[in-house]
């Protein structure tokens, strides 16, 4: 097994099954509750050079050539990132991937200069809840209210409060290769 990130661009033909699927989920669970176009709404909401550099980014989880997982972030201020579609195939959940791609956007939201992530969930979507509050994120919700009233849940995390290491252990380097090997 070889997984690998790959910063790349949404319109790399990589990302286009990882997306699809993406867009299948959030149509299942929401239809068009929030919008008549539904998830194609959210998903074009925003325009690819927003998770490109210098303020964003785009991820990709690579195994064997295949994108697995991946995730985003584009700017929210000067000092906070926000994070976008972060997501994990649905043939490859249960993996710990989404955690691996949440703490490789972290260490790149630093080293592209942000000190704060901001990102909000659905409330149909507890799975994506568990992983923020487990990894160190503030809800700026009631948690203990019913999410379908609240509908967009928002997270807070300070960077600061970021491990500087991945996964395995090893120190994450200054610059990172824009093809990089992922020991799982």
């Amino acid at each position: 097994m070889s997984d690998s990130f790959l910063y790349t661009s949404v319109k790399d033909p990589l990302a286009t099954p990882l997306l699809e699927e993406l867009l299948f989920e959030y149509d299942s669970r929401y239809g068009t509750f929030f919008n008549a176009e539904g998830a194609k709404a959210e998903l074009n909401k925003y325009p690819p050079e927003a998770f490109s550099p210098p303020s964003g980014n785009f991820l990709l989880l690579l195994r064997n050539g295949k994108a697995i997982a991946g995730g985003a972030f584009m700017r929210y201020d000067d000092e906070t990132a926000e994070f976008k579609r972060v997501w994990t195939h649905s043939g490859h959940r249960r993996q710990g991937l989404a955690k691996i791609v949440l703490r490789e956007l972290e260490q790149q939201a630093i080293r592209q200069g942000y000190a704060r992530i901001y990102l909000t969930t659905g409330f149909r979507q507890p799975e994506a809840v568990g992983l923020y509050l487990t990894n160190g994120y503030r809800a700026l919700f009631d948690t203990a209210a019913d999410p379908e009233t609240i509908r967009s849940l928002p997270f807070e995390k300070f960077l600061s409060d970021t491990t500087t290491a991945i996964p395995d252990g090893a120190p994450i380097q200054a610059a990172r290769p824009q093809l990089s090997p992922v020991h799982t």
